[in-house]
């Protein structure tokens, strides 16, 4: 973007979904200064620091988004004294459907890496079914465009909101401290004028609302940020994945969806783990398990307050017991949501559930072809934590809005497994099936 220096698309991504539209770049789950330098020196133009912070409280969020900026503030430093000056391009990606710690990331980001002219808001996921027109937030439901303010993620109990017009959205979620009437629209047409020029004017934090219907429109968009960014503007972007695809640049991926079976260690079945529980998984994990080739193992978190041990060997025992029988176990929490009295005591039992997952993750058949973990933060916790990786690369998408990854060769327990990374809320019905499918293809 710089014509003197190289850039990196830096990504700080509060669950690890927002690969879903890239390939060949890196998913680091650390975020010391070491790993953070691995990321910048690599090939690719982007890569992503996998924060998780969607499944914490906003303090802790903080801390993190503050610690991350932190060490990349010293990663950069270090590489321009080396004589690797790297133009930082900086994005918090946050994509389920307006749901995250907006300001807090963002202002936190501009704080420390800043600070910035202008930071966007560009939530637009096509691969979701989700377009932005005339600032309002869609989803498409049927063919046909609902205000994302009257779906049910609106009415999340941590992240709820009431806006889909989203400079009213903005001004709600900073408490009024920017005002619906001072954040800027870029339209579809201001997209047409020549490069750079709707940016050009941006000055001192400007926030600024993006329509985007088509790839076409964020490819254009992408166009006035190259520009804007080689002219010395200093840009932040708050974004679903799809702006990713148009700022980094790639070229389709090398293994096509369909083919995504090649890299299943032994044409062996596969474990599906679901912890998401919206409605849009639940109906997915309904189709899945009318499959005659998969086994549904349900865990009952209402058991891990006084049952957890039994329940670890219990599941264990019966995924064991269906691989050897050649099926694919499918292992699901239960799916009646329960009610807390505050945030804190819902995250700190969404953290207890992922905990057991995560065991059940590491003692899994150590020779399974493929692993699917359904859900952002389930997923993010089967990376960092079930599989322990500090780094690894994205394959490519096996579905719209899915990404594969895999393990390292010397993964001390599952070296080379493919795993694929799929979103709570991405896909239809039968999503689930066509993934287990793919996999399953010898």
């Amino acid at each position: 973007m710089n014509q003197s220096m190289r850039s990196k698309i830096i990504v700080l991504d509060d669950d690890p979904t927002g690969s879903q539209t890239v390939h060949g770049c890196l998913l680091l789950t650390r975020w010391d200064v070491a790993t953070l330098k691995q990321g910048l020196t690599d090939a690719s133009p982007l890569f992503f620091v996998l924060t998780n912070t969607r499944g914490m409280s906003a303090a802790r969020a903080a801390d993190v988004t503050r610690t991350v900026c932190r060490n990349l503030r010293q990663a950069l430093d270090e590489l321009q004294a080396a004589g690797d000056a790297l133009l930082p391009v900086v994005v918090s990606r946050s994509d389920s459907t307006l749901r995250g710690h907006y300001p807090v990331e963002t202002d936190i980001i501009n704080a420390e890496l800043g600070p910035f002219d202008a930071h966007f808001l560009v939530p637009a996921f096509f691969e979701g079914g989700r377009i932005t027109r005339s600032g309002t937030h869609y989803l498409m439901v049927n063919g046909e465009p609902v205000p994302v303010h009257q779906t049910e993620f609106a009415r999340d109990s941590v992240f709820g909101y009431q806006n889909s017009y989203l400079p009213a959205y903005v001004e709600e979620k900073t408490a009024g401290r920017i005002r619906a009437s001072d954040v800027r629209h870029l339209d579809r047409q201001s997209l047409l004028a020549p490069a750079g020029q709707p940016l050009a004017d941006l000055h001192d934090y400007a926030c600024v609302v993006v329509d985007a219907e088509s790839a076409d429109d964020l490819q254009r968009f992408a166009a006035h940020v190259r520009a804007a960014v080689a002219q010395g503007k200093r840009l932040l972007f708050r974004s679903a994945a799809s702006l990713l695809t148009a700022l980094a640049d790639l070229p389709p991926q090398p293994v096509a969806a369909a083919d995504m079976h090649r890299f299943v260690r032994g044409n062996k079945p596969g474990a599906v783990i679901v912890g998401s529980h919206v409605p849009t998984t639940t109906r997915q994990l309904e189709s899945l398990l009318r499959e005659p080739g998969v086994t549904g193992i349900m865990v009952d978190v209402n058991r891990i307050a006084d049952d957890r041990d039994h329940l670890l060997v219990e599941v264990l025992t019966l995924a064991q017991q269906a691989y050897d029988l050649g099926k694919s176990p499918v292992i699901y929490t239960s799916r009646t949501e329960k009610t807390f009295a505050d945030q804190s005591t819902r995250l700190a039992f969404g953290e207890q559930v992922s905990a057991l997952l995560m065991d059940i993750v590491r003692g899994l058949p150590s020779d399974i072809g493929y692993l699917v973990s359904k859900g952002g933060i389930t997923s993010n916790d089967v990376l960092s934590d079930g599989l322990a990786l500090a780094a690894s690369r994205v394959v490519g998408q096996i579905l719209a809005g899915c990404s594969v990854v895999r393990c390292p060769d010397d993964h001390p327990r599952y070296p080379g497994l493919p795993v694929v990374i799929f979103p709570g809320n991405v896909g239809d019905a039968n999503a689930l099936v066509t993934v287990w499918q793919r996999l399953s293809a010898t």
